[in-house]
């Protein structure tokens, strides 16, 4: 089995539950909302954005390229998750979502809204006009939710963006509020603190970085201020993914530090979408990437008890660990893991596939192999 069917095999498996039942007006009958169940009026949103937010590279990569397969796989996912947007914003919906309070919702808009950023042409473009509108309202609806001063300033600037790409008017004032204040937030060597304060977490990850590189590049033709920041902005994010990659064990597994750890092989994201993005430093190899990655994705699917038995998502980092889980997780909050798959954007033809194996930095250099000595940076 080639690396990429295994992908996204993967990929499907892990979204399949929620998007299946969401495409059926079904999500809230299904969805297991018993683990934090104070939690549970979220989880459906939570499960939603999350899922998408993996997902819509794959679908966004360009039909053609694929074989016929595929092909046809991409094309009946997204008509369903068209059908997902319909089912999740219509205000007539079984499985219409919390937008509007409560503080997360703003959080998965924008997971959802980075969706739409990342597929314009088979998400945002496709949309017939009730939809586009059901779909601005809920993103609008979000604003209603005040953003503290950590990395919740990137999801107000993420619905905003949304907001933009589906040509809706949009507050640019949120965006550079959020831009500015990590400007002030560097560390330095890569990361951002989450907010004045640094966690050592993969937070860098999970939100900070991903966000920081697609609104700097959605709006740079929009603002000179922004502009001048892109260089910057993808300079660090590329050091902080050559990071993640040195990260990886030679078996596969990963450091187990910080908050939100049962986000699972989401921690990898930005480096997963510096693959997807071309914007690896110069000395990391694509394919090394992939086979990190890979190695990354196997070990943590190698466990029986990860899925429940209706295929959702259980909490933990190797299987069913669920003291692993803050208070506020619950199974919707999970599906952030499907960000580890964005390089399915990439067609079969891109080198991040076709390339041969090669080891990644922590598999090479425990075998007594030889790698690029690491230096921060400046």
């Amino acid at each position: 089995m080639s690396n990429r069917k295994e992908w996204l095999d993967a990929l499907l498996k892990i979204v399949s539950p929620v998007l299946n039942a969401l495409a059926e007006g079904k999500l809230k009958q299904t969805l297991p909302l018993g683990f934090h169940a104070d939690r549970a009026e979220f989880a459906p949103l939570e499960a939603f954005g999350r899922s998408m937010l993996g997902l819509t590279p794959w679908l966004e990569a360009a039909a053609v390229a694929l074989d016929p397969e595929e092909r046809a796989l991409q094309a009946e996912w997204r008509s369903k998750a068209l059908r997902c947007i319909d089912r999740a914003t219509d205000p007539a919906s079984p499985d219409f979502m919390l937008f509007d309070r409560g503080g997360q919702p703003l959080v998965d808009a924008a997971f959802l809204a980075h969706a739409v950023l990342r597929a314009p042409k088979a998400l945002s473009a496709a949309l017939d006009e009730r939809v586009r509108r059901n779909l601005a309202n809920a993103f609008r609806a979000s604003r209603n939710i005040a953003a503290c001063n950590t990395n919740w300033l990137f999801f107000s600037a993420m619905v905003e963006a949304g907001l933009h790409v589906l040509g809706e008017e949009y507050d640019i004032m949120r965006v550079l509020n959020a831009l500015r204040s990590f400007q002030g937030w560097y560390v330095g060597d890569g990361a951002y603190g989450d907010g004045p304060d640094f966690h050592w977490d993969y937070y860098n990850s999970f939100v900070i970085q991903p966000m920081y590189v697609d609104l700097v590049n959605l709006f740079s033709a929009e603002h000179p201020e922004i502009a001048a920041l892109r260089e910057t902005v993808n300079r660090r994010a590329a050091r902080y993914a050559s990071v993640l990659e040195r990260m990886i064990g030679p078996d596969g597994s990963y450091p187990i530090v910080g908050r939100s750890i049962c986000y699972r092989f989401g921690a990898f994201q930005m480096l997963a979408q510096a693959a997807l993005e071309h914007m690896l430093e110069p000395h990391l190899p694509p394919a090394s990437v992939r086979c990190g990655l890979t190695a990354v994705i196997r070990r943590v699917m190698a466990s029986p008890d990860m899925f429940d038995e209706a295929g959702f998502l259980r909490p933990g980092v190797y299987g069913f660990q669920p003291e692993l889980a803050e208070g506020y997780i619950n199974i919707g909050s999970l599906y952030l893991c499907s960000a580890v798959f964005l390089p399915l954007g990439l067609t079969p033809d891109d080198p991040f596939w076709t390339a041969p194996d090669t080891d990644w930095t922590g598999k090479r250099v425990w075998q007594g192999g030889h790698i690029p000595i690491d230096h921060a940076l400046d």
